[in-house]
């Protein structure tokens, strides 16, 4: 069965690969109340993204060599 939310799992994804991104940012940016859009829920569940401790930087969020697999795998072409 296809998630609807696939398109922005993986753009969450690649957002936070490209650069690191604090915990607070991430939430920020891609959490919702709205119970049909839960794609930091998705991400996190499916074992796409982490939550890692930086020392006194705080909490970063990081794809997962899983959530990597995912970007992999549904590039078109």
């Amino acid at each position: 069965m296809i998630n609807t939310n696939d398109s922005l799992v993986r753009d969450l994804i690649e957002w936070v690969d490209r650069e690191p991104r604090a915990y607070v940012e991430v939430i920020d940016a891609w959490r919702t109340s709205c119970p049909r859009l839960t794609i930091w829920e998705d991400a996190v569940d499916r074992g796409f993204v982490e939550r890692r401790f930086a020392g006194g930087r705080g909490v970063f969020v990081h794809a997962t060599p899983e959530g990597l697999a995912f970007l992999s795998a549904s590039k078109p072409g």
